[in-house]
Order: structure tokens, then C-alpha cells, then sequence
């Protein structure tokens, strides 16, 4: 009797597996090229290569799904990893799915998700900033923009008529130490009787039209024991090692479109605050403007200019960037690109964040171009 019961268990279970909506799909992205980059170390010496990290879009493959639970309501998921094209390794800390990973409920109001995910400061940029994760792009003076992400978060994001509002919270930001950007140190999670350090979180307020678009957020990462904070223009790291210690990131930006051509401009300021003597308090301004615009429907021309300000350091750089694309299919696109970066005397920005190692000389400038090819499947 009781084997009659469970077999009839296991076949309505079965029968409602049928008739479940569900689907999982598998995707990805391929893309590699050869880079050039003047006055790449303290000599001036240039270097010729295929980058580690990023071309036009960072290389990855994943794993998407979703099963209709009813109501308006569905369970999602999304499962992906990061790579690097010129030597087939695992990127972000040597994660399997680095990118993201995390498991949730999609509804009425919204979804609410958890896992490794990206935070706010990701989604108020994606619409302004014209070329993103690009090898030459905004993550050269701030590489944490383009990999604003963090373990072990709970994520909510929700539209309604074009209001997106969003948040997330990390009980403990990195454990890998890499993960996000480089010289950031691990801050895996709380300790014992300390609530605050290694924690993150966010907010974001954005609204979209069908011309124009706005977004801000905000962004605070507290420090831990093995925590550190990295302005990128090679005067070095310094310990955010108290909970109590704050790195924190404002964005606000914007974007217009019209007869083909879209325009974004923003601005994105960061505050680390420390309680130790031998690391003050230092801030950074960076702004940016681009457009981006389809001379045919194949063929697209961007660019964008940067600007950042890291007065406590008197660090400058001034950054300028072109780039045209020309899609050969939906799924395969061939592309090239040129960026010229001004340092200011202390400053030792690099213009490319194809895998480190191209930190030039104070007050260096900095020429740099590469031509790639991606694919799409």
C-alpha cells in the first residue's frame, strides 16, 4: 500500500513537471584581439599583446532559466562564468561562476534574488556610460564600475512605468580577493561579534522614457582585516581594515536619444573613510560623456571622454576614447579601437584594463588601440 502511495506521489510529480513552464537556456560570448599600449611601464617602453581580461565585451558563458509558478510569479536563476580568451582560464579569483551566480522568485513587484549578483552602482551605469566593460573604457580609472558585484547579497530590483527601483545587501562582499577589482583585498564576512565588517550595500532610483533615461545610486563597502581601497593611478593601495572604515561610491547620469544618436554624460563620486592615521581620507571625482551613434544598422561609431579627480593624492588623468564596430551577423561583430590618456605629474593611470602591467611613469601619457573580433551564441 505504502509503495502504491509513493509511486502515485512520483507520478503526479512527473505530471506537473510536464506541464510546468519552464525553460533554461545556454549562452555566451567570445571575445579576444590584439591590443597595442605605448609607455607601459616606468621606462616607456610599449607592449604589444592579446589581453587577459576584456576586449569590446568581456568573454563569458552561462546558464539562464526560469519555470512559471503561477499568478504573475516565476522561480529564475542565472549561472555564469567568466573567462579569459588568450589562455582559456577562469577569471574573477578563479570562481566557476564568477560573474553570477544566485536563485530567486520574479513576480508583480519585482524580483528577489540571492547570491553573487551585481549591485547598484552596475545597473544605474548601464544605460549612460556608452562603452561599458570595454578594454579602453571607464573601468581604467575605476575598475571596480564595470564588476560591481559581491558575494553572498540579497537583491531587489523592480519597474513600474519606467520607474526602476532597486537595492542589495552582502553579509560579506569577497571572499576571493579579486573578484571585483583589483588591489581591493578579500572581506569575506563578518566576525564574531562584529556586525559591520565586510558588509555592502546599495540603492538605486532610475527612470527610462522612450528618449531619455535618468539614474542615480549609491554604494557602501566597509572595510575588514584583509580589506584595502585602490585609486588606480598607481600611487598604490592603503587598509580599509576596520569595520568601521567605509568605501563608498555616488552615481548620477543620464542619457538622451534622437535621430539615431544617444548621448550619456555622468558623474560618480567616491569617499573612502579610514580611522587609521597612515591612511586619511581620500575622495575622487570622475566624469564622463560619450555618444554613441548606427551610421547603418551595421555599423556603429561610439566614443567617450573621462575625467578624474583624486585631489587628497593631486592625482589627474584625462581620458578620450573611439571606437567603431562592424556587425557581420547578429552574432559576430569585428571591431577596433584608440584611446589616448593625459596624466597630471603625481598620476599613473593606465589606459587599458587588459590584465595589468601597463602602469607608466608619473605624469606619462599613454596611447593605446586594439582591434578584436566577438561572437555571440
Amino acid at each position: 500500500m505504502k509503495r502504491g502511495r509513493v509511486a502515485a506521489f512520483g507520478l503526479g510529480m512527473l505530471s506537473a513537471s510536464a506541464f510546468a513552464q519552464s525553460s533554461v537556456t545556454l549562452y555566451g560570448l567570445i571575445d579576444t584581439g590584439i591590443e597595442y599600449v605605448s609607455h607601459a611601464n616606468s621606462a616607456g617602453d610599449h607592449v604589444v599583446r592579446m589581453p587577459a581580461i576584456s576586449g569590446e565585451l568581456p568573454s563569458r558563458w552561462g546558464i539562464r532559466g526560469t519555470e512559471d509558478l503561477g499568478g504573475g510569479w516565476k522561480a529564475i536563476f542565472t549561472l555564469e562564468n567568466g573567462f579569459n580568451t588568450k589562455g582559456g582560464d577562469i577569471g574573477q579569483g578563479g570562481r566557476l561562476f564568477g560573474r553570477q551566480a544566485w536563485v530567486g522568485i520574479d513576480g508583480p513587484w519585482g524580483a528577489l534574488t540571492f547570491g553573487r549578483q551585481y549591485n547598484m552602482v552596475y545597473w544605474a551605469l548601464s544605460d549612460a556610460d556608452m562603452l561599458g566593460p570595454d578594454v579602453h573604457g571607464i573601468g581604467a580609472l575605476d575598475n571596480y564600475l564595470p564588476n560591481a558585484r559581491s558575494d553572498n547579497s540579497i537583491v531587489y530590483k523592480g519597474t513600474y512605468k519606467g520607474v526602476t527601483v532597486g537595492a542589495s545587501y552582502s553579509f560579506g562582499r569577497d571572499a576571493a580577493g579579486t573578484g571585483n577589482s583589483p588591489g581591493q583585498g578579500t572581506c569575506a564576512g563578518q566576525v564574531p561579534g562584529q556586525f559591520n565588517p565586510c558588509h555592502e550595500w546599495s540603492a538605486m532610483l532610475k527612470y527610462d522614457a522612450a528618449s531619455f533615461g535618468v539614474a542615480t545610486a549609491y554604494d557602501e563597502q566597509r572595510g575588514g582585516a584583509n580589506a584595502a581601497a585602490n585609486f588606480f593611478d598607481g600611487i598604490g593601495t592603503f587598509p580599509i581594515a576596520s569595520g568601521a572604515d567605509k568605501d563608498t561610491r555616488i552615481v548620477a547620469n543620464g542619457y538622451v536619444k534622437f535621430s539615431g544618436l544617444k548621448v550619456g554624460a555622468g558623474w560618480l563620486g567616491r569617499h573612502v573613510e579610514t580611522n587609521a592615521a597612515a591612511a586619511p581620507d581620500v575622495r575622487s571625482n570622475l566624469y564622463f560623456v560619450g555618444a554613441q551613434y548606427f551610421v547603418t544598422p551595421s555599423f556603429v561609431i561610439d566614443g567617450e571622454g573621462f575625467r578624474i579627480v583624486v585631489g587628497e593624492q593631486d592625482a589627474r588623468a584625462t581620458m578620450t576614447t573611439l571606437r567603431a564596430t562592424y556587425f557581420l551577423s547578429k552574432a559576430t561583430a569585428v571591431y577596433i579601437g584608440g584611446t589616448y590618456l593625459w596624466n597630471s605629474a603625481k598620476a599613473r593611470f593606465s589606459a587599458s584594463v587588459g590584465g595589468g602591467g601597463t602602469t607608466p611613469a608619473a605624469g606619462m601619457g599613454q596611447f593605446a588601440t586594439m582591434a578584436g573580433i566577438r561572437h555571440l551564441f
